[in-house]
């Protein structure tokens, strides 16, 4: 029929690419896949993210470094990043092995975690003796930022624990160095071996580090999967190698860069007199031209005055800047850059003086979102896998020992891989206010002492020994200290308690839950 489209040809026109008409005549299709003047340059074609990452990773990677060393702003992320996901004490680790009746084995606990401890000082963790596990953590935490991934060897065997890291630059892993899967071979993506379901078996490293590049050849080491710890946040599934945080915002920030650098230049030539002398008849002077051009050309110096040559004028140049839009133009671009790596504005610019304190609270949380996020994968990938190494390890030397000398057991080492890591938290924006909300939320039974211990980066067995200790010491000085510490916790069971100058507080509401004190309680003894 005229003017119609069967069926079929609706059909073929969908599959061929084209937009389908409906009934009344308009186009059904989506505004993001139209393809015309205004979206030409925009890409149409889908390709795995590795086949990019072939060709452009080393680029990503140099620049990203680039930018962390010369610009301010990726600098400043690059310290967020590191004190905000690991911090100046790095992460807590609590041993959690437990015994058959369900109670912690705390003298096993306690052997462990000293040991560990000790382990993660620099002369012990680190094979070049350099940094310790603090640090250690702090370089992959940067290094997840700049490049985007991070390599670290299991060293096992060495030290006095008989295992060490040896934290590796990830250009020494090939980006170059790629073969397909066939019969008898895996398959090497960027130097990276995988199987058939894309796990990696195997890394093909350099053995000399990038500070010998161009001094000697450059070799290839085949190292198990299982002697390497290669970390990355994948942008898309089945991807191999990791990419640059500031993927996104690299552009806008060198482009930033170059923006800043010229009106600074403006600005110091404004701040100058600067102009052009210009003669009668327009002709270069008589004589020697290069010579005489030459006596014209002065230094732009500010505060200095000159005589003009006779018979010439002057025409002055003066750049406007700084420019007006100059402050709302930076900070346009900085608030995109922060936008591309999941931080606040006020956060990567220092600059607080527009917000109020509902959009810092906002951002803030948000932005500590995304610290924990990296935090959980540092748990994950890395932090899991170096305390099962080193358990191992330093199990087979006899090298945790108990309160008495005696080794922990070899035959028990799966009760004593129990453990939890605790990244570090942050103080609360409005600490009365957040504060007291999590009072309420324990005396209605919707949280605990612990997850709120655990959300502020502690253990709660650890602050509990703290406050006993404290205790301990207030009753060996004879002390009485008022409003810091009860010498005796109000009853959690309705027991009376006493106090010397106010009556005592209502009892909590259930029986068998406890109340914690609220502003205008008053601690009470139950001696």
């Amino acid at each position: 029929m005229a003017g119609k489209q069967t069926i079929l040809g609706r059909v073929m026109t969908a599959i061929r690419g084209g937009s389908v008409p409906s009934k009344g005549g308009q186009r059904r299709d989506f505004n993001g896949a139209k393809f015309d003047r205004l979206t030409s340059s925009w890409m149409t074609i889908n390709l795995a993210i590795d086949m990019e990452l072939r060709g452009q990773l080393d680029a990503l990677r140099a620049r990203s470094r680039d930018l962390f060393k010369n610009n301010e702003y990726a600098a400043r992320f690059g310290h967020m990043i590191r004190d905000n996901v690991v911090g100046a004490d790095g992460f807590t680790f609590t041993a959690r092995s437990m015994d058959p009746n369900g109670k912690q084995d705390a003298g096993a606990n306690k052997a462990i975690e000293a040991a560990f401890y000790r382990w993660m000082q620099a002369q012990h963790c680190d094979v070049r003796g350099k940094q310790s596990f603090i640090g250690i953590c702090r370089s992959l935490a940067l290094a997840l930022a700049r490049d985007g991934e991070y390599l670290v060897r299991r060293v096992r065997g060495r030290g006095e624990f008989g295992y060490q890291l040896q934290v590796l630059d990830v250009s020494r892993l090939d980006t170059k160095y790629n073969q397909a899967m066939t019969d008898g071979s895996n398959a090497i993506i960027m130097g990276v071996e995988v199987d058939a379901f894309r796990k990696p078996v195997a890394y093909h490293i350099f053995t000399a580090p990038p500070s010998m590049q161009g001094l000697a050849p450059r070799q290839r080491e085949r190292i198990p999967a299982a002697e390497i710890i290669h970390g990355f946040m994948p942008l898309e599934d089945e991807q191999t190698r990791g990419v640059p945080m500031l993927h996104a915002a690299m552009r806008l920030l060198n482009d930033l860069g170059g923006y800043r650098e010229a009106a600074v230049i403006a600005a110091r030539l404004g701040a100058t007199k600067m102009g052009f002398f210009i003669s009668p008849d327009g002709q270069s002077p008589t004589g020697d031209n290069s010579a005489n051009k030459n006596e014209f050309i002065q230094q732009a110096e500010p505060g200095t005055f000159d005589v003009l040559p006779e018979g010439y004028d002057f025409k002055e140049y003066n750049p406007a800047y700084p420019h007006a839009q100059f402050d709302a133009f930076i900070k346009g671009a900085l608030r995109g850059v922060a936008a591309a790596v999941n931080v606040s504005y006020g956060s990567l610019s220092g600059d607080r003086g527009d917000a109020n304190f509902g959009s810092q609270r906002v951002g803030m949380l948000d932005e500590r979102e995304g610290y924990m996020g990296i935090q959980r994968h540092l748990i994950d990938e890395a932090l899991f896998v170096v305390f099962n190494d080193w358990l191992e390890q330093a199990m087979v030397r006899n090298k945790i020992l108990l309160d008495n000398g005696s080794p922990l057991p070899i035959a028990k080492i799966d009760k004593f891989r129990e453990h939890q890591w605790l990244g570090r938290r942050w103080q609360w924006i409005d600490p009365l206010k957040d504060m007291e909300a999590n009072i309420a939320a324990i005396n209605n039974g919707l949280s605990s002492p612990q997850m709120v211990a655990q959300q502020s980066g502690h253990d709660i067995e650890a602050i509990l020994d703290d406050l006993a200790n404290f205790r301990d010491m207030v009753k060996a000085r004879d002390l009485t200290l008022v409003g810091l510490i009860p010498t005796g916790a109000p009853s959690i069971d309705g027991a009376d308690t006493k106090s010397t100058d106010k009556p005592v507080p209502e009892k909590a509401g259930a029986k068998n839950w406890p109340r914690l004190a609220t502003a205008g309680d008053r601690y009470y003894d139950t001696e």
